[in-house]
């Protein structure tokens, strides 16, 4: 399973808002202002640690927030790019059959017959769907997949791997085309 101590990505703070020290934050949870819901956050190293106290909607994704600490314009413009992270415990539990993305990072790569591919490094979505990024295991160009049941055949935690099922593609075994005359 994965650790409970990893930290997983939930934001990102924007541009200062007015003079007050209000700051702008692009939330990544499904609700946007569920990014408010877990306490106190962090940025990826843990030296800093934010508390929401207001989340106000601006628009799909886009919040302006009031930091704990955060009084002045200064201050809030001193945020703009910084990455806001729970730790993967501050979570709740997934359903049934589901999980984090970011469960996936670092899961050993293979197909049916145990053939290591690489690690997963993240998914990605470029706007066409979400995309598995797997590091080979001698290094080398990052793979991109498909993350679709017909490729991410089979998700096991508990033995730290993804089975894949490689597109014919990939697998070398494309299609010949047809002959024409």
């Amino acid at each position: 399973m994965p650790s409970i101590a990893r930290l997983v990505l939930l934001g990102v703070f924007g541009a200062a808002r007015g003079v007050r020290g209000e700051v702008r934050v692009k939330s990544y949870t499904a609700d946007p202002k569920a990014i408010g819901a877990y306490g106190a956050l962090t940025d990826k190293s843990g030296a800093k640690i934010f508390r929401f106290e207001s989340l106000k909607p601006l628009g799909d994704d886009m919040l302006a927030a009031q930091i704990a600490g955060v009084a002045t314009r200064e201050a809030a413009e001193a945020l703009t790019g910084v990455e806001i992270y729970a730790r993967r415990d501050q979570l709740p539990p997934p359903a049934e059959d589901e999980f984090y993305y970011d469960d996936l990072v670092d899961l050993k790569a293979e197909t049916r017959l145990g053939v290591a591919l690489g690690r997963v490094m993240g998914l990605r979505n470029f706007g066409a769907g979400d995309i598995l990024e797997i590091a080979p295991e001698g290094g080398g160009e990052t793979m991109l997949l498909p993350f679709a049941k017909a490729v991410a055949v089979e998700i096991d935690f508990a033995g730290g791997r993804i089975v894949i099922e490689p597109p014919r593609e990939i697998d070398g075994e494309r299609e010949e085309e047809p002959q024409t005359e």
